[in-house]
């Protein structure tokens, strides 16, 4: 078995709690696998000190504890481990290291980060394939090796099963189905045991950005992730974008995931958060005007039946916040609080100053 050498993006932001979780299991995943990853932590910004975490356990200083509920066994990664830092395009160009710590000092969004991690991983010319990781995953072993086999063939966009963390008899997502009408995107055998049979690529309509891994000529041929959602449907649009590469789907490409544990999405028995729903439906409005024109007026009907729901349920602040986001209005108070003045420059541009 050959196996393709691959890159991996994390974006960070407040990760703190997490990350560890990732890393090490990551690592500790592609060690047993013989797999040859060279990770790159990408964090926008981080104010809970998820860069000094990083630091602090690559040398060894904090020893990693696994949590009580990782549902597979772990391989421990000796310490200390080499940690490389490299200056955000602009800076001085630095050599693609094993695994490479990136602050930009600013939050860009998940797609800024994202296209950071690329460029650097994208300078070495022996990476096929890159894997976009979200920090509160975690990977068993098997996983890494899965990803990096050179069995698809040409593919733009590869995923595989993605299960809940917390509760691990769940699928969580196997790739993403579209409604054109509406925008609403669906997650493929979502909530169904981890032993029903993979779906056809051929009819997924997107890879969750959650785990999913570009290749090269993808990459190449397409560029980057567009960055103006800020938040949500960035891989939906990249993979939009595809033309006749085809997305994949690997079996053996398993990651656990605390769903919405950073900003809030909506997770088992947990409705979204107002800040997770407002950029949501800001990215799915905007993604139905760019694609889909013709599905606005359906699309934004689909907005005025969830926020009914919503506030029949309870959640009247949340049916509110929604109602802002897909008419594309300034983000009410509670939502603009969570962001900072830089981030709302870039989030939000079209709304600064207004209220």
């Amino acid at each position: 078995m050959t196996l393709a050498p691959l890159g991996v993006v994390v974006v960070t932001y407040n990760a703190a709690d997490v990350i560890l979780d990732c890393l090490e299991t990551l690592l500790g995943a592609a060690a047993a696998d013989g797999a040859a990853l060279r990770v790159v932590v990408v964090d926008n910004a981080s104010t809970d000190g998820t860069p000094a975490v990083i630091r602090d356990w690559a040398a060894g200083r904090v020893p990693y504890v696994a949590p009580d509920d990782l549902p597979f066994a772990h391989l421990p990664v000796a310490k200390p481990l080499p940690l490389g830092s490299a200056a955000i395009p602009g800076g001085a160009r630095c050599e693609v290291a094993p695994l490479t710590l990136i602050e930009t000092g600013s939050n860009g969004g998940f797609a800024a980060g994202v296209n950071i991690g690329l460029a650097h991983l994208a300078s070495d010319p022996g990476i096929e394939r890159f894997w976009v990781l979200n920090p509160d995953s975690a990977v068993p072993a098997g996983t890494p090796a899965a990803f990096a086999t050179r069995d698809p063939g040409p593919f733009s966009l590869m995923g595989g099963r993605v299960i809940y963390l917390d509760a691990p008899d769940k699928i969580q997502i196997d790739g993403g189905l579209l409604d054109r009408r509406t925008g609403v995107t669906h997650n493929s055998n979502q909530f169904c045991p981890p032993d029903v049979p993979p779906p056809d690529p051929a009819a997924l309509d997107f890879i969750t950005g959650a785990s999913m891994v570009a290749s090269r000529a993808f990459y190449e041929a397409v560029g980057p992730m567009s960055e103006d959602y800020f938040l949500y449907y960035e891989e939906v649009d990249w993979a939009l974008r595809r033309g006749d590469l085809p997305l994949a789907y690997c079996p053996g490409g398993i990651v656990y995931h605390r769903a919405g544990s950073a900003i809030g999405s909506q997770a088992v028995n947990r409705p979204a958060s107002p800040f997770s729903l407002y950029f949501i439906h800001r990215a799915r409005m905007r993604f139905v005007r760019r694609f889909f024109p013709a599905s606005l007026p359906l699309a934004f009907a689909f907005s005025l039946a969830k926020a009914g729901q919503l506030a029949l349920k309870g959640y009247r602040r949340e049916a509110g916040t929604l109602l802002l986001a897909s008419l594309n209005r300034p983000p009410p108070a509670h939502v603009r609080i969570m962001l900072s003045d830089d981030a709302a420059r870039r989030a939000i541009p079209e709304h600064i100053g207004k209220s």
